[in-house]
């Protein structure tokens, strides 16, 4: 069995609770390497996941065994160590948002261009069991077209996330973080959208704001912790998006497509995760998996995936591409 070594860069509460885990849990990978600025926290995860430290960026990108990389800095860096990594040679996945600004991330699909390497970015909303079954029904055309769509994602905010649990977290700090809520959860939904649709967000309308959250100084975020859009598709379908990090009660991580002969409800039931509701009154229920959540952490078939594009020499499922598209309008939406 092909057998690969990957690094990855920052040591942060993604890593700790998603890549690596899923690295480890990979049969194809042989060896993880992980670097961060501050080492103790790598020589910690290196130390729960088995693998090794390396001191500097330059030495993970001269390290000749490592064949790919997951990029889990800040999203500010991402278009410095994703496009460097790339020139290095090595495949990248790539943490969401992919850049702060599209101009950014154009920077890094003009070196995936230039290196002819795989570029992935963790858009792991498509890879749910209930996601992909709604697009299947959608493209089936069993409801006929897809008319207007609303969706939602929103939790406590990230400072009960990170690593530090504080309120001093870089999602709140606008040149670390840039777009807040809306490059956090925000950007998740929308290439979901983009994905089950077969479609592209070409109109926004939206709100935004910092309603409650402060930083470690008791002040309002520099960012947004709230949005609500009112969104038009290409293909002209209508829809509704609201991102939050105050929902102060459990995770909502609900979709709903209205089509002309029913209505197709995901994760708005714990047990039932897809709901098909026909026009005719027929209801249809379905058992798959409960959606991963900041408290329930399952694999979330993202490295899986990245992996086998590397072994069997695929595209990857989200493209450099699409991530720029989703970009585009995460970027219209904070004006």
């Amino acid at each position: 069995m092909k057998q690969i070594n990957v690094g990855i860069i920052g040591c942060g509460s993604i890593t700790k609770f998603r890549h690596a885990p899923e690295y480890k849990a990979n049969p194809h990978v042989n060896e993880i390497v992980f670097f961060d600025r501050n080492i103790e926290r790598s020589k910690a995860l290196a130390n729960e996941f088995g693998g090794r430290v390396v001191e500097t960026l330059e030495e993970m990108f001269e390290d000749r065994t490592i064949v790919a990389i997951s990029d889990c800095s800040s999203n500010e860096t991402h278009h410095i160590h994703s496009a460097n990594a790339l020139l290095k040679g090595k495949h990248v996945l790539c943490e969401k948002p992919i850049a702060i600004t599209v101009e950014h991330a154009e920077e890094i699909l003009e070196a995936q261009r230039k290196s002819g390497k795989k570029l992935m970015v963790d858009h792991n909303q498509r890879f749910t069991r209930a996601h992909q079954k709604a697009k299947e029904i959608i493209e089936s055309k069993e409801l006929g077209e897809v008319l207007t769509f609303k969706t939602s994602f929103g939790h406590q905010g990230p400072e009960r996330w990170g690593v530090n649990k504080s309120n001093a977290t870089w999602f709140f700090k606008k040149e670390r973080s840039h777009s807040g809520v809306a490059g956090d959860l925000g950007i998740h939904k929308i290439d979901l959208i983009h994905y089950l649709l077969d479609d592209e967000i070409v109109d926004v309308h939206a709100f935004h704001g910092a309603f409650d959250k402060v930083n470690e100084n008791g002040e309002p975020i520099e960012v947004c912790d709230n949005v609500v859009s009112a969104l038009r598709t290409k293909k002209g379908r209508l829809g509704t998006a609201s991102f939050s990090w105050t929902y102060y009660g459990s995770e909502d991580n609900s979709t709903t497509i209205y089509c002309q002969k029913g209505i197709i409800k995901i994760y708005h039931d714990p047990t039932y995760q897809l709901v098909v509701e026909h026009k005719n009154g027929e209801v249809v229920k379905y058992e798959l998996e409960a959606i991963q959540t900041n408290d329930n952490q399952t694999n979330t078939g993202v490295i899986d995936a990245f992996v086998e594009s590397i072994i069997h020499d695929k595209e990857p499922i989200v493209t450099g591409k699409d991530a720029v598209t989703a970009l585009k309008v995460i970027e219209k939406i904070i004006g």
